[in-house]
């Protein structure tokens, strides 16, 4: 494992079974968020290296075995990847967590979610029957609906969840048959290309994965547009999202993307009736808003309240804000880790500003917190914020900040509490929290998310369907639609008994 896990300096491309250097030599530096100190160097890689990767995916799935390799011979190697994971699972949580400034405890549940992933689609492969026979109406002919690879696949994953995007896609793809070309976020690639490692040692024929570590306006763009690619699924946000789109668009490429989520997290005061229910309520809504500094698409990042219960819950919900041990996410006890870069928390620092002058209250929060030895100076720390009086037009509250912070705003009606919720551009996520079942049926019917949880925040199932409405994105990760964006349905029509047509005289 230790070949895996030190970085493999210079040598993070990965084509036709090899590990290469970028074409133009160049390289990136991998710094560590919590000091800003460089632990790693990858290779930069750019368009010529995207090329020599997509062809050599091209290359294996025209002319290799993995495409028409069994279903069940494909899922056997996905739970070896799975097992591989297991192994390896406190150094890969410990890489995660100095890649992207997680807690340690964070990076592991992730290598956890990974395995379970490749279970999962290696189960729901194996699983499946051959084909769907339709019925043509004559004994005569044979008709059936079948499955089979979509091709070359570019996958192109985000800085915030490394292995976890890049396994909800490199999973799917597998085991539908799929060649790809992995490019991981240039900020935090090295977890993924450690995944390329373990795919090989359970046995992946060479050129079946490929990764190009690189930035986005070159690798990320030529992958999208390259004519020898035929899906391109991103996970980021949306303004890159839209180019991913445009740049697939001539070739028409099946595409999938998740992008961002401005996700309500509605609270019913019936929910807060009891000592218990108003405890876990508060607890759910800090962890909705501040799991990995607040940097995931589908942070609870709008707490709406009801406002006979918005003084008490706001109130406990800031108190315990100030009390997360911020700091290190290798270090024991720490609860919260830094943003992922300085351009990353300037951002959240010019939200919060704007949404101070535009009239929100701040409750807690809302600046960098004292250096310590679990949190170093030069480190991206940023405390995290609750924002309270905040409303509509506020930008804080219709943009997505992707860092810690929360704001609050109160309803008065079920119906009201639906509008704001509904509010907005995005749809990938929402919560309700009520006692009345009746209320938590009808709200969560009337949401418009992809994802609806009632009574909880932020659990996901592989077997469930993951994926947004409005400008959160098109496509589906997970559970078997998961699969399907991964395959092209052939129907295939036989004729037992063919007979001469005669639709032209002569």
């Amino acid at each position: 494992m230790a070949d895996t896990l030190e970085p493999r300096a210079r040598k993070t491309i990965h084509a036709d079974g090899e590990w290469r250097e970028a074409v133009s030599g160049a390289t990136r530096e991998i710094l560590d968020p919590a000091d800003a100190q460089p632990f790693a160097v990858v290779a930069e890689g750019d368009e010529k290296d995207t090329d020599l990767a997509v062809a050599a995916a091209r290359n294996a799935f025209d002319h290799g075995d993995w495409p028409r390799t069994p279903v069940t011979e494909r899922a056997a190697l996905l739970r070896r990847v799975a097992d591989l994971l297991v192994r390896d699972r406190e150094e890969l949580g410990m890489l995660e967590s100095r890649d992207a400034g997680k807690t340690v405890e964070e990076g592991r549940v992730d290598i956890d979610c990974v395995a379970d992933a490749f279970r999962y689609f290696a189960d729901l492969v194996a699983g499946e029957a051959p084909g769907r026979v339709v019925d043509a109406g004559s004994p005569d002919i044979h008709s059936v609906v079948v499955h089979e690879p979509v091709g070359v696949c570019a996958l192109i994953t985000p800085w915030n969840y490394p292995l976890l995007q890049a396994s909800w896609k490199i999973a799917p793809a597998l085991a539908a048959g799929n060649t790809f070309v992995v490019k991981p976020s240039e900020i935090t690639p090295l977890t993924t290309v450690a995944l390329i490692d373990l795919l090989a040692e359970a046995g992946l024929p060479a050129g079946v994965a490929g990764i190009v570590t690189g930035p986005g306006h070159s690798v990320g763009a030529r992958l999208a547009e390259h004519p020898d690619v035929d899906l391109v699924s991103f996970t980021g946000g949306l303004a890159s999202g839209t180019k991913v789109a445009q740049a697939a668009a001539p070739s028409v490429k099946k595409v999938a993307l998740e992008l961002g989520g401005k996700n309500p997290n509605v609270v019913f005061a019936d929910a807060c009736a009891t000592d218990e229910g108003f405890d876990t309520a508060v607890d759910q809504a800090l962890n909705a808003a501040f799991i990995h500094s607040g940097q995931v698409c589908s942070a609870g990042g709008r707490l709406i309240v009801e406002e006979s219960v918005r003084d008490r819950f706001v109130s406990e919900l800031a108190r315990r804000a100030d009390r997360i041990r911020l700091g290190r996410g290798t270090a024991d006890g720490v609860e919260c880790g830094p943003l992922v870069s300085e351009q990353q928390r300037a951002k959240v620092e010019a939200y919060v500003e704007s949404a101070l002058k535009e009239g929100a209250v701040l409750r807690s929060g809302g600046k960098r917190p004292e250096p310590s030895p679990e949190r170093p100076e030069s480190g991206y720390f940023y405390e995290p914020t609750v924002l309270d009086h905040c409303h509509r037009e506020m930008r804080v509250v219709r943009e997505e900040v992707f860092g810690p912070v929360l704001t609050v705003e109160t309803f008065r009606t079920e119906d009201e509490a639906v509008a704001l919720a509904n509010d907005t551009e995005y749809g990938l996520a929402g919560a309700v929290w009520t006692a009345d079942a009746g209320r938590a049926r009808r709200v969560a019917g009337r949401l418009r998310h992809g994802t609806v949880w009632i009574n909880d925040f932020h659990p996901y199932l592989p077997q469930a369907e993951w994926g947004g409405f409005g400008k959160s994105g098109v496509g589906r990760e997970l559970g078997p639609a998961g699969l399907a964006e991964y395959r092209e349905t052939k129907h295939v029509y036989q004729n037992l008994a063919p007979k001469p047509v005669r639709w032209f005289a002569g």
